[in-house]
Parts: structure tokens; sequence; C-alpha cells
């Protein structure tokens, strides 16, 4: 059981920035890949970034390429998202997630343990 917990969320401007933060805790020596997802009202929860735990590479949404960056710190067992230059349809439920298998790190489905979520709340 890998156990995650999000925090960091808030309510900004458009143009700022926010940094969320995921701690991990329990069997994180076989997690795969960690990620970042979110989901809008009314919307289903979507990818935002990801990161191979081992190797390190990421990957990110077409909608966050070049305002956000994923990190992971294997010494600490904690993954954060820097946010830059949010906008508006930034807003949403962002969830923290972790996943033991490969495969396509953007693919929701595959994670197999998710944190309870933090509300990041950009006003134009």
């Amino acid at each position: 059981q890998v156990q995650l917990v999000e925090s960091g969320g808030g309510l900004v401007q458009t143009g700022d920035s926010l940094r969320l933060s995921c701690s991990a805790s329990g069997r994180t020596f076989s997690s795969y890949a960690m990620g970042w997802f979110r989901q809008a009202p009314g919307k289903e929860r979507e990818f935002v970034a990801a990161v191979h735990w081992r190797g390190g590479s990421t990957l990110y949404a077409d909608s966050v390429k070049g305002r956000f960056t994923i990190s992971r710190d294997s010494a600490k067992n904690t993954v954060t998202l820097q946010m830059n230059n949010l906008k508006a349809e930034d807003t949403a439920v962002y969830y923290c997630a972790s996943r033991d298998f490969s495969g396509y790190i953007n693919d929701r489905l595959g994670y197999n343990y998710w944190g309870q979520g933090t509300q990041v709340t950009v006003s134009s």
C-alpha cells in the first residue's frame, strides 16, 4: 500500500504561481511513476504531468507544457508540481497518483494509488 497526501492548493489570480506537493509513504520503493491529475466541476479527471520514479523522465499535457514543472525527490519520497502563469482554466481539484506497473504514464487507469486531492482556484 502507498499513502499519498497532497498540499499547497489555494486561491490565486491569473498569472500567479503555485506549488503543489505530494508526500508518499508505505511501499514507495515499488513505484513505477507518479503523476498529477486534475478534475474540474462537471468534467472528467485529466492528466496533467507525470514522472518516472527511477529515471526521472517527465511527461506533460499540452495544456500545461511550458508552464508547469513536475519533479521528484526520491530521498524524501515527494513529488512537486510547480505551476506558473496560472490561468482560469487551471481551476480544478488536483490529485497526486502513484502506479506500480509500467505503461503509459499519462494513462489515468494505470494508477493504483490516489491522494485525497487539493483545490486550486485561479481567479481571473
